[in-house]
């Protein structure tokens, strides 16, 4: 803990899913001083959700896999002096002007800007002080419009696994699973334990594209497992699994009544002639994760491309960033899941730790977690490539298509923004149209509309960088030049929950932040 209230953290960990936990855990334990924040009130990620406490959970373990390694982290957690700052939302990271202090991890202080509250719409802006920030953000999925994807029952892959997780509740009680990745035989699986009836599993790719990667599968054969795992679930529970495939319409009036289901040529076209229809009153749609990497990229970060069309930060040996003193684990560099994540926190601690206290790392340590991390990534490689949206999915769409729904842009209007308007990529097609100005940032049309504009070519991935990681109320904005608004939060308190202390206390700080 440091020493007083304007004394910063050694290290600021963004994100408690399993890549925070674990640098949070393992850089504590050689001896740095820790903030974690995070914006849910409980530790543990997407990946980790768990019940509310009030909901009376018996075992919330039962929705879960490798839960043993999530229980790890929250002991170590417990046991540790890391400050878990629960429910707070981090929207900028910058670089203060003050000088490190003790051989900084950089050439000044960073300062981590949140506000606080469930939603993010808390009174109190707040700002952390470290020599060194470890993104973990994680991913959030990517979504393809179709025809009635709007239409309530329609929901994310994700988000259903997240209402289930997080509240005991299904999307509904026939539920369809559609879309592209292996999230979908997780989410079929556990829906299908809990109760539901799942008609089909429709993956868009074919599973025998993994036999092109014939190393990565050898060399990983824990997730040769999960897959057999899952399999015997869908078996068990009688779920059909409808490769090649997609939904390309949801029918309803007031929600979901049916779907239909379309084989798929190797570009994703539609094949004409063999559209199905199945009863079902929701569907749990999603086609991959995206990294969240907003905060690196408005610093300037580097970031590489990866085989299905996303962008991820670009990352040296012991995960740090293109800018000094910034790391990242996770899904912020590629999307490769839970025990991926865990290793790289992990490693990025043991880096962070060796720059800040001056000494060399655990050489031995170091080799073994770079040799586990590059076997796992062409394996996480290896998945994007296999599940990568092809070219030909805007078949799918009909002129009157919402494609970005917080404006409530349709198909046609972007494909004559493209054709009579001149647009060629996706930020033109904003400026006409609008599409992506809504309140999530693009984050869920920005694919779409990116391929829309390619038309047939290689869709440039959407631009990440933005001033703003999250929506921030003015106040937050306004408080960063007054220096008589208290933004510190670095006092001892009595612990809430595990591993840290939640009660905050305010100074007056004459030196704000950038913006």
């Amino acid at each position: 803990m440091p020493l007083s209230a304007s004394e910063p953290y050694d290290l600021a960990v963004i994100g408690a899913g399993s890549a925070g936990l674990a640098g949070a855990v393992t850089a504590g334990e050689l001896g740095l001083s820790v903030a974690l924040l995070d914006t849910s009130v409980q530790t543990g990620g997407q990946f980790y959700r768990t019940p509310a406490p009030t909901l009376g959970a018996v075992r919330p373990e039962a929705l879960h896999h490798d839960w043993s390694a999530y229980t790890d982290l929250r002991r170590r957690l417990a046991r540790s002096d890391v400050r878990h700052l629960p429910g707070h939302h981090v929207w900028s990271v910058t670089k203060d002007d003050e000088e490190g202090v003790g051989g900084g991890a950089g050439d000044g202080l960073w300062a981590v800007h949140a506000v606080t509250g469930a939603d993010g719409g808390g009174e109190r802006p707040v700002r952390v002080r470290a020599r060194a920030v470890l993104l973990a953000t994680g991913a959030y999925e990517r979504q393809l419009p179709f025809p009635g994807w709007t239409l309530p029952g329609v929901v994310g892959a994700g988000g259903a696994q997240a209402m289930l997780k997080s509240g005991l509740v299904l999307p509904g009680r026939r539920v369809v699973v559609a879309g592209s990745g292996p999230l979908l035989l997780a989410v079929a699986s556990s829906l299908a334990a809990a109760g539901a009836r799942v008609p089909a599993v429709v993956e868009a790719s074919g599973y025998l594209r993994y036999a092109r990667h014939p190393r990565a599968l050898a060399t990983n054969p824990h997730k040769a497992a999960e897959a057999l795992i899952h399999g015997a679930a869908l078996l068990r529970h009688r779920v059909r699994l409808r490769p090649r495939s997609a939904v390309t319409e949801v029918h309803g009036t007031d929600r979901v009544e049916a779907v239909t289901v379309t084989r798929l040529d190797r570009d994703w076209r539609p094949v004409r002639g063999t559209g199905r229809r199945i009863a079902c009153d929701a569907l749990a749609v999603g086609h991959g994760l995206v990294p969240q990497i907003e905060l690196a990229t408005a610093l300037d970060c580097a970031t590489r491309p990866l085989p299905d069309g996303t962008r991820a930060l670009a990352l040296d040996g012991l995960q740090e960033t293109s800018v000094r003193g910034l790391w990242a684990a996770g899904e912020a560099g590629g999307v490769g899941g839970a025990q991926l994540a865990r290793l790289e926190g992990e490693l990025a601690a043991v880096a962070v730790a060796a720059r800040i206290l001056g000494r060399p790392a655990h050489a031995g340590r170091v080799r073994e977690l770079g040799r586990r991390r590059e076997r796992m990534r062409a394996f996480a490689d290896a998945m994007a490539a296999v599940h990568a949206p092809a070219p030909g999915w805007p078949r799918w769409l009909t002129d009157d298509t919402d494609v970005c729904r917080c404006e409530e842009v349709t198909a046609g209007r972007i494909r004559e923004a493209v054709e009579d308007l001149g647009a060629r990529d996706g930020r033109t097609v904003k400026l006409l149209t609008r599409a992506g100005m809504g309140w999530c940032q693009g984050r869920m049309c920005g694919a779409a509309v990116a391929c829309l504009a390619a038309r047939g070519r290689t869709a440039e991935p959407p631009a990440e960088r933005r001033p703003f990681a999250t929506p921030v109320p003015l106040s937050a904005l306004a408080a960063l030049d007054d220096p008589t608004v208290p933004l510190v939060t670095e006092s001892e308190g009595p612990a809430d929950g595990p591993g840290g202390h939640t009660t905050t206390t305010f100074e007056p700080d004459a030196s704000p932040g950038d913006s």
